[in-house]
């Protein structure tokens, strides 16, 4: 990818230009991988988490 791609990329994510150059490129990764949209969480990981951190 060139740096131009890259920074049409950034803007088109609203990274701004001198927020795209303070990245580091494991957060360039990681805003721009694929799978990087989390699956919702399911019945069986909401039980776990309140049962790891009830209401009191």
């Amino acid at each position: 990818m060139t740096w131009a791609a890259m920074m049409r990329t950034a803007l088109a994510l609203g990274i701004a230009p001198d927020a795209f150059w303070r990245l580091s490129v494991r957060e360039w990764r990681m805003l721009t991988a694929a799978d990087a949209v989390a699956a919702p969480m399911g019945r069986g990981d909401l039980d776990k988490m309140m049962e790891a951190w009830p209401d009191d």
